[in-house]
């Protein structure tokens, strides 16, 4: 499996030597998954929203869609709170899209 560098410019696969870093690191790190797994839902969010963020603006009229998108992503927190959830908002398909509908944009 692919993992990704999220960006602000999107998202950056790993060169294998980071995957070998990354893999060490972390079998001779214990971590708590369910948290770092919540830690990169936050920042996948907080991207989602700095790329909308100019509709926030006075001068530019936010539809009711967007309104309600950026509201959900806010509530991800408080709306999903299993591992098993956490899994689901980050699967990504074969070109490292993500998949779940919440991060799809109106």
């Amino acid at each position: 499996m692919t993992r990704y560098k999220i960006t602000l410019n999107g998202q950056i696969p790993y060169t294998e030597e980071e995957e070998k870093q990354l893999d060490d690191y972390y079998a001779s790190n214990p971590v708590n998954t369910k948290n770092n797994k919540l830690v990169l839902i936050k920042e996948i969010r907080l991207q989602k929203l700095q790329e909308t963020d100019f509709y926030a603006l006075q001068d530019v009229t936010m539809s009711n869609e967007m309104k309600t998108w950026r509201q959900s992503l806010r509530n991800i927190p408080q709306d999903y709170t299993t591992e098993e959830e956490y899994d689901l908002l980050l699967a990504r398909d074969e070109n490292g899209n993500l998949t779940h509908s919440v991060w799809s944009k109106p």
